[in-house]
């Protein structure tokens, strides 16, 4: 578990990374020209994220708001969608604006399973991973959290799953979490903030004996 953690897993990412990226360029180019043609504003939204340690670094997405949006938490908003630009909504809907995030994890900054990076909008799950061992793994483009509710889901939930998932991580684990967010991305689950709590809770079994 140990030799996973510290050297394969990130020989994974940065392979899968590398592969990816070759094989999808020209879509992303294409995405790239889309998002320029259907609405104002630069292609990548930038934000500095806080990963490993509670370390900042600058996270790359598709832009799919508005140049004029306001910047705070998804949660925080009560009426995101008005925000979204129509291609918007598709990119984020199939996660495709998440595919910038393959130049973090080249970089060493994320993994394609871990943490979700977060912005300094969310202070409080920021600070509960600092107190809960959260952040002592780098951030990913899924996780434990993200495929058990994802925004419909307490910021002290949040924290729980990272900490679990810090503590558990393996490659068993990485691997239950990679097919479940497949599985979440073509459902298009939890996509959006919910007043209706439709999470599931994550099977303990699947990584009590990890």
């Amino acid at each position: 578990m140990g030799l996973y953690r510290k050297v394969v897993k990130r020989l994974i990412d940065t392979t899968v990374a590398i592969i990816f990226g070759i094989v999808l360029i020209v879509p992303l180019f294409i995405v790239a020209i889309l998002i320029k043609l259907t609405s104002k504003g630069p292609i990548f939204f930038k934000q500095e994220r806080y990963g490993k340690n509670s370390v900042p670094f600058t996270l790359y997405k598709f832009r799919s708001m508005t140049d004029g949006a306001p910047v705070k938490a998804n949660s925080e908003f009560s009426d995101i969608k008005s925000y979204v630009t129509p291609f918007g909504m598709f990119i984020r809907k199939t996660s495709i604006d998440e595919l910038p995030q393959l130049i973090n994890i080249i970089k060493g900054e994320m993994s394609f399973i871990g943490p979700r990076p977060l912005a300094i909008t969310d202070e409080k799950v920021l600070r509960l991973r600092r107190q809960n061992g959260g952040d002592q793994v780098l951030p990913g483009i899924s996780g434990l959290a993200q495929v058990n509710g994802r925004n419909n889901i307490t910021d002290e939930d949040k924290a729980a799953y990272d900490a679990k998932y810090a503590s558990l991580q393996s490659l068993r684990l990485d691997s239950i979490l990679v097919v479940e967010t497949i599985i979440s991305v073509l459902k298009r689950e939890n996509i959006w903030t919910s007043a209706t709590d439709t999470t599931k809770k994550w099977n303990k079994d699947k990584i009590e004996n990890e």
